[in-house]
Order: C-alpha cells, then structure tokens, then sequence
C-alpha cells in the first residue's frame, strides 16, 4: 500500500481507514480548499494534504501543529463558520467533523499564519519569563489603568469572539437512569451491556461520533472472535435497540457534581452540512443517575525536550487513530521517540501501511525485548537508551537530533514528522469532580481512584487496570449483570515516564515545552520553584501549567515532576491541582439553552399584568416581577402622577396590586412553635383569625426578612414575606426545619403564584369592597385591624386580611390567582365610581415611608437589627430561643452608637435628598470626613407638602432634634433628625 495522490490528499492511503471514498466534503483553510472524506476531523483532513501547520501559541506565537487526535488538543485551535453569522472561534480541530462547505480559519496570528509578526514574542522570551506579569505590572501604580489593562485585553485569547448574534438555538433535556456509563470503549460497551442486561435504564455517553474509544486506533485486539472496532459498532447497535438504553454520541460529559448529577453536552448538527431548522445546534443534558461509571480511559503523555512544539510532532497514538481511522499517514518518513511500548504500535502500523520509520529512539535502556525485537526484524532502526535532544524546521519538523543517554555525539535524523509517548495518563477528571481521593501508583507513576465520594465506579484504563481480560471482568461486575465478553491484545496501557529527557538542560535558552497552548516550559517550572512557590497550585498559577482550555490533560504530570524533582519531595506529596468542571469547553448557547432574548431571565407578570397595562400602567422590574410602577394619565410625568396617586389613596382610596408578596403556607401541629423559631416574637399566643407582623433575623441577629403572618387555624399559618425575598425565605425555613428542627411536624409549601392580592386602602376602604364581601363583617369591632378571615369575594373564595401597609384602613383581598382578573376588574370599576385610584410600587414606597414603615434591603443593609430599626418591641423578651439570640446579644449589637434608622428632614422642604447619600456632622471638617451614616429611603411627600427621608445613623435616635448635613457635589443640605413617623402620627386613620 502506498500514498495515493488524488483528490482527497497526497497522504491519504488507500485500503487504510474506514471512511467510504466515494463520500466527499469540500472545505476552506484560510482561504484555501481542500476535499475530504466524511467522516474526517479538520486536523485529519488536513494532514491528509500535508498540512500541519494549524496555528499559532498563545504567548510566543510560536508554529504549532496537531498534537492529538482528541478532545485534549492544544494547540490546533480553530475558527470555524458554516456563514457569517455562524462562527465559532477556539474549535479543536481533532473534534469537528468537516462537513461540505466549512471555512476554517487559524487564529492569533497576523498577517498569515506563515508569517506572523507576533512570532517577534519569541525572540523577547527571555524577558517573558513565568510570573512576569505579577512583577512587570506592579510598578508604577497608575500604569495600570491607562497602559497595562488595555494592552493586556486586547492580547488576551486566541481566537476572535463573534460580533453578531447567534441564529442557532439550543436546546436543553433533563433525564433520570439507573446507571450512567461515561466513555463507550471496550469497558464502557461491556459495562453498558451488563447494566441493560438487567433491564436498569442506562445511559451510555462517549464524545466521539462512533464508540470504541481506543479502539479506533487500536486496530491489536480481538473481542469474541471480531475485530475490536466492529464489536464495538455491533455492540452499540444492540445497545440502541434496547428500550431500557440511552446511547448518546457526539456527547461530552462535562460535568460531575454531587447527588449524581451530571451534565453532558450534545454536539447535534455542528457535523451536518444542512441541518434541519427544528433541531438545536447543541443540547444540554442534566442526568440524575442512580449510578454511575467512569469508563474515561487515559490519555497519552508527550515527551519532554527541546523544541519538542514543532508542528509535525505528535502523540504516537494520535498518528495511529489518523491512520487506522481516518486513512491519513502524518508523514512519509517518521520518527518516533518513545519511553513506552505503545508508540512502537504505532511504529508497525505506519510501516504496515508503507509509511518509512526512520528510527525509534527510546529513552528506556531496557525496553520490551518483543517490541525492539520486532521493530528490528522489520528493518527499524531502534536506538534504547538514546533521547532525542533537539528538533529543527520553521514551520514543520525537518529533523531530530539524538544523543546517548549519558552522553555522545549528536546524530541529526531527518524526518517529515515525529511521533511521541512517554505512556499514559488514566483520565481521572471526572473521578475528582465527583469528590473523590486519588492515590498515587508508584510504580507506573499515575494517579488512579481510591476513595469514592458517590455510587460510582472507575472500570477500565481510568481506573489503571491494564490487562484486557481484567478490564471485561471490571466491567460486567460494575454493570451489575452479565455479558460474556473475551477479548486479546498484544499490549498493556500502563503508565510510563513522566518527565522524561528535556534535550540541552534546564538552564538554556532552549525551549522544551510542558504546556504548548500557554507557553509553558520545564525551564518554568523550576523558575517558579526557585521564585518560592512550593505548593503545586502556587506553582501552576505563576507558570499559568493547567490553565489553558485542555485544563492540564497533558501538561499537569509533566509539570508536578518537575516540580516533585525540583522541591526533592515524592510526586504524592507535592499534590495535585483540582480537576474543574469542564471537562472540554462548553459553549454559552449550549449552557444558556432557551434563556436568550426575552428569555433570557424568566418574567414574572401577576393574574391582573394586562388589565394594569390596559389601564396605563408603566412597569418595573423588581426581581422577575414586572410590577405596576405608577399609573400616568394623560399630560403626567412621573413626578406628577405619583403625587396624585399619593393624594388620592389618603383622601379618597387607591387598588394596588400586591400579588409578588411572598407567600408560604406552615401547616402542622408544630407549626406555631417553627415560628416561634425562626422568628423573634412569639406566634403561640396569636388566635386563629388574628395576624401579626414578624420579623425573621439571621443567626448573627441582623435583619433578614419581615412580614405579616396570619393564623387561620390552630395548626396553619399564612406567612408573607418580601417580593425579593420569598424564595430565600422558604429555602432559610426548610434549611432549619430539616437539619434543625427535624423533629417537629411541618410542612412548608410556596403559595406565591397561588394567591391573587389586591390590596385596597383609603378612608373608602371598606365602601369599596363592601358590596362583594360574603361570610365575615367588615365593621371595626368585628374585624378590627390585623384580623384575617376566610370568606368569598365576589362569589371567589378568598382569604380577606385587614392590613395596611399605608397607615389607612386597609384590606388585602386574596382570591386564587386564576379569580385575579375577574375579581381586580369588579373591585376597580366600584372604586373608581367612588373616586380612588390605581397606585403602583412608587406611590406605594411613599405613602410606607410617610408612616415610617421599614422595607428590608433598602432601609436595612444586612447590618442592622431589630433595635438599630426600631423595632426592638417586635423581640420578644421571654423566648429561650430563636434562630438570632445569641446574635443579638454579643456586646457589639448592643453597645452605644450603632447606626439607627431615623428620620431626616431637609431645612429646606423643597430639597429631595438622594438615596444612598452620606451624612457628616460637620461638614467643614477636613477631608476624609468622618461619615455617620447614609439616606435609605427619600421622597417628595404630596401629603406633608414637603421632602422626607429615612436614614441609618451613628447613634441616630440620641440625635434627635440635631442638624446634621449631607454634602452633595454642587452643595451641601442641612438636616433635621427626627422620628420616622411624617404623616398621622397618632396612627388612628389605620383604624378607620
């Protein structure tokens, strides 16, 4: 067999390979066009016409070619678009599939990939030394801004990200299975096989297009009497057919994480040259799996040495999958440098297919006697004990240089390509994600899994086990079933050399490279250790070793070696840097799915949005909530609309819609003392019918939500809370109800988006929803203030809460949310014939502020307590616990001075001060001013024809009567301290 030269690549070699020939795809390369088979990467494409050089390294700009076959790839980085508004920059090529009419482009370079002047970064290396930038960037000071930043940001990355938007959609799944198999190799196709043989639900998850893992490029073994790879595509199809199994290709899992959750990212028509408009680009899975098994395999390690980055220099097992797989030979005279067996596998294949082997150096004095023999009975030169020093070409390796283990003359070897092993690396990632304890194998210098956090399990080359047979057995016990498997090999995956020969030392100029995406060398790493830096996470953020997007797959043994050898320690007691989730890269389309555009963040609208908007309302956010801001009518500002709302409400009535108050149901015959534990005053004593206003504080005894609390019956309790703070309420109540309380008997349930709330409020109050009241008596002496009852309104049940959070009688009217409409339109149309009006969320923040009524997270700041709010009457003084006592006693809660709310009024009443402004009581002192505190809240009050303002300060209800001043950029506004009451004072207009 040899080259053949036809329209697919001159390194394309025929009856090698599984892809059909007659099966064509054209794409572009910076321009160029090149025809591939499909069923080929980019980078297998590429090589098959020759072409190596793919890009550019971050730091140096330095030539860099394809060094893998699969997702840990870093170096050959590209930008791939099907249009201009579909690219997508930083895609590995060793992953995407070309598909017909593809335009590749490489990235960080300029003016062409050949010729690029950032390459001049190179020759400045030596002053671009590991941790440069911490020292470079300190001095001066002011630089930073002005110089460093914006040079710094326009360097950072590598590819270009898109400007325009997105046309693709994503979609995202949730799912739940018995047993979840990641990796679709020989252990994860037995394990699969054994699982569903049980009739669990399994998900089998691999990140290739086809199973096999291994397998594509291992062309040595043998399963039940076939060759590997077509047992595994046999075996996929049995999967497929099983209505118990899941098999997901094309599908990474990125993401392990506690309780069994997984996240996997679906690459759906990335590959497909004309996708259909109803299928999504990518797809988001979020598994909860029973079980799980880690069937990841390893990844081959590259070795060490100088100039060890020229394109053209790749993995051994990376040139078998081109071959084997894809039908492309990486050269026609290779080289091979090795400190293990497999890469003289490789070695046999390229020669099997016609491709020449210029020699196997291997750094081993001793390797296997059946590899060098082999190699050497089919004409190979094989050079123990020998390591390869030095490399040379521009834009591809021309040759190698080799030198005697101890010392020598040089020998230069030429070659057009040179593949690499120093053995291999289980891939543990996900192992450690999921929270569990590596230990280290010493004798195959490889971490492995030992302590398991989770139900999961590590079968095959992730978990170290090397011989085929062991690894089927493996597999059908993780399985939980059975599958009769047996399956040969000629070799075992263990692990090899980490660190091997590094060319002309570790103290010259010579570049010999650990990671090749960040530039980083083995001369780095000693720097760094030198510099101080001893614990391998210091060390790997001062050389930047395990941070670019393959995230360590192939530097971070390397680099822990040096470390170890540097530091005298053993490799264990270095450590190991954290595997993060990802894995690989995920993009924001597939992590965001449908939350884009106006989806972005769920919108929240009550059951009477659109009768509000008919009415005029202008809205505004309040978390999710689109609530009715104000109601202008015609010729009104804001200004103006909110001081008629406010008018009106007081003299006449106003409808305002309260539905987004939180709201959770506490039922149980414990439900009175959970109150009484999660909040500062007492709840047994409260009578069904009756409500009271509680507020909930923190362990630290600081405010952390306030509302009224209504008792319907002896064990029920409806529990308000803050628009914002509704779900961390629930979540702070089942938080101690389950690790706290777990003995007593309640159950929480969110009401919010249940109940419609229409609060009407006003002197004509009780006029106005009078006529729909059924089943409780309005009258003051029947239903005074804070009494709730169950009634109808409007023929809808409803629970009815005489309450105000204006200082004016008041009733909160809640009917299920699907009544809201029909009961808000009939209570609106009464109220308007008498006069009121519709009052949104400014208004509303006026007319509480003119009564002094506190909203938590503006007037409180996570600083504050009961008594600094003054609300000390609101703690009860004879409970023996609630969540907050002990906080609330420390003496510095307690002491002289704190901040405390007050109110402030301008000595002008037409000055409106701003929110959030600082207080100082001299404002001549110099600078910088002593602050006492800051305006929370501030207001023009139609109602007291003046500006009122409510304000946290230092020892602010001893000051009472007191100016002080708040110093604004043009001027500066004397105040008056005062209480925070502005408006009826004596409080009788709430009781009608």
């Amino acid at each position: 067999m040899s080259a053949s030269p036809d329209k697919t690549g001159a390194f394309r070699i025929k009856g090698v390979g599984r892809h059909t020939p007659a099966r064509t795809a054209r794409f572009t390369f910076d321009g160029k066009s090149y025809t591939a088979l499909e069923g080929d990467t980019v980078a297998s494409a590429l090589l098959a016409h020759g072409v190596h050089l793919l890009g550019r390294s971050f730091k140096y700009h330095r030539p860099r070619g394809i060094l893998t076959a699969g997702p840990e790839e870093p170096n050959a980085l590209l930008d791939v678009s099907r249009d201009s508004a579909r690219r997508q920059p930083n895609v590995r090529a060793t992953v995407q599939e070309v598909f017909d009419g593809a335009k590749i482009a490489s990235q960080n370079r300029w003016p062409s990939l050949s010729f690029d002047v950032g390459a001049f970064n190179d020759v400045l290396s030596p002053f671009f030394a590991a941790g440069f930038y911490y020292k470079t960037f300190m001095w001066p000071r002011e630089a930073w801004a002005k110089l460093y930043e914006p040079i710094i940001r326009r360097a950072a990355g590598l590819g270009e990200a898109p400007k325009e938007e997105d046309p693709d959609h994503y979609a995202n799944r949730f799912a739940h299975c018995d047993v979840l198999i990641a990796g679709a190799g020989i252990a994860g196709l037995t394990a699969a096989l054994s699982a569903a043989s049980t009739g669990q639900t399994v998900f089998l998850v691999d990140e290739q297009p086809e199973v096999g893992g291994a397998l594509h490029f291992d062309t040595s073994t043998m399963i039940d009497g076939q060759n590997g790879y077509d047992w595994a595509q046999d075996a996929a199809a049995r999967l497929k057919a099983m209505p118990n199994v899941t098999v997901l290709n094309r599908t990474t899992v990125f993401g392990y994480y506690n309780h069994g959750f997984l996240g996997l990212a679906e690459r759906v028509t990335d590959h497909v040259v004309r996708p259909a408009k109803d299928l999504p680009r990518e797809r988001l899975w979020q598994v909860r799996a029973k079980k799980v098994v880690l069937a990841t395999g390893a990844i081959e390690r590259h070795m060490v040495f100088a100039n060890n980055d020229r394109p053209g220099i790749m993995l051994a097992s990376a040139a078998r999958s081109f071959l084997n797989h894809h039908g492309v030979s990486v050269g026609h005279n290779v080289g091979v440098y090795t400190a293990h067996d497999s890469a003289y596998e490789a070695a046999f294949d390229l020669h099997r297919a016609g491709v020449t082997i210029a020699a196997i150096v291997d750094c081993r004095a001793d390797p296997g006697e059946a590899v060098v023999a082999q190699a050497r009975a089919l004409g190979v030169d094989v050079l123990t004990g020998h390591s390869v020093t030095d490399t040379s070409g521009r834009l591809r390796i021309s040759s190698m240089t080799v030198v005697r283990n101890g010392g020598g003359n040089a020998r230069k070897i030429k070659v057009d390509a040179l593949i690499v092993s120093a053995g291999w690396t289980p891939s543990v990632h996900l192992f450690s994600q999921s929270r569990g304890k590596l230990r280290f194998d010493e004798a195959n210098q490889r971490f492995l899994p030992d302590i398991y956090a989770q139900n999961c399990i590590s079968v095959g080359a992730c978990n170290g086990t090397d011989d085929i047979a062991d690894l089927v057995d493996e597999a059908i016990a993780a399985g939980g079933g059975s599958a009769v498997v047996s399956a040969e090999n000629r070799f075992e995956w263990t692990g090899g050399m980490i660190g091997a020969a590094e060319g002309a030392g570790p103290d010259t100029v010579v570049k010999a490279f650990v990671d090749f995406q960040h530039d980083v060398t083995a001369k780095d790493i000693r720097l760094a250790v030198r510099e101080g830096m001893h614990s391998i996470e210091h060390i790997k953020r001062f050389t930047t070793n395990g941070m670019a997007s393959d995230q360590g797959k192939l530097s971070n043994m390397h680099g822990l070696a040096i470390a170890a050898e540097m530091l005298g320690r053993p490799i264990p007691q270095v450590g190991l840097t954290t595997f993060r989730a990802p894995y690989t890269p995920v993009t924001y389309g597939t992590l965001i799915a449908h939350s884009r555009a106006e989806l972005f963040d769920p919108t929240r609208k009550t059951p009477m949005h659109a009768l509000e908007a008919a009415a005029g309302a202008e809205f505004e956010d309040v978390g999710n909530w689109k609530r009715a801001w104000y109601f202008p009518k015609r010729g009104e500002d804001m200004h103006v609309a909110v001081n008629r709302e406010c008018r009106t409400v007081r003299d006449i009535g106003g409808v305002f819609d309260a539905s987004t108050l939180g709201k959770i149901e506490v039922v149980g015959p414990d439900a009175a003392q959970f109150l009484n534990l999660l909040y500062t005053n007492a709840w047994d004593t409260l009578k069904p019918g009756k409500c009271r206003y509680g507020i909930m504080t923190r362990e630290d005894g600081f405010i952390y939500d306030d509302g009224v609390v209504g008792r319907l019956a002896e064990d029920r309790f409806h529990v308000t809370t803050t628009t914002g703070g509704a779900p961390r309420v629930l979540h702070h109540m089942e938080d101690y109800l389950q690790t706290e309380f777990p003995h007593l008997k309640v159950w929480l349930t969110s009401t919010t988006e249940q109940w419609a709330v229409i609060a009407v409020q006003g002197p004509k109050a009780r006029e106005i929803i009078q006529p729909f009241v059924e089943g409780v008596d309005l009258s003051n002496e029947a239903f005074p203030h804070m009494s709730v009852a169950e009634c109808t309104v409007t023929g809808v049940p409803a629970r009815l809460f005489r309450v105000s959070f204006t200082g004016e009688l008041g009733f909160e009217v809640n009917v299920p949310a699907d009544f809201g409409a029909a009961v808000w339109k009939a209570i609106w149309e009464r109220a308007e014939g008498l006069g009121a009006c519709l009052y949104g969320t400014e208004s509303m923040h006026v007319l509480r502020a003119e009564k002094g009524y506190l909203i938590v997270g503006q007037d409180t700041d996570g600083t504050v307590t009961p008594d600094d709010a003054g609300y000390g009457w609101a703690v009860s003084k004879k409970k023996t616990d609630f969540v907050g006592i002990r906080g609330l006693k420390r003496p510095d809660l307690v002491r002289e001075g704190r901040k405390q709310l007050v109110g402030l009024l301008t000595r002008d009443p037409g000055d409106v001060l701003e929110e959030g402004a600082q207080i100082v009581a001299d404002p001549n002192q110099p600078k910088p001013m002593t602050m006492l505190g800051h305006v929370t809240s501030s207001y023009w009050s139609e109602n007291c024809d003046r500006s009122i303002a409510i304000a946290l300060v230092a020892g602010g209800r001893a000051k009472a009567g007191e100016t002080l001043y708040v110093p604004m950029s043009d001027r500066t506004i004397a105040v008056e301290v005062t209480d925070m009451v502005f408006f009826d004072k004596e409080g009788g207009r709430i009781h009608g």
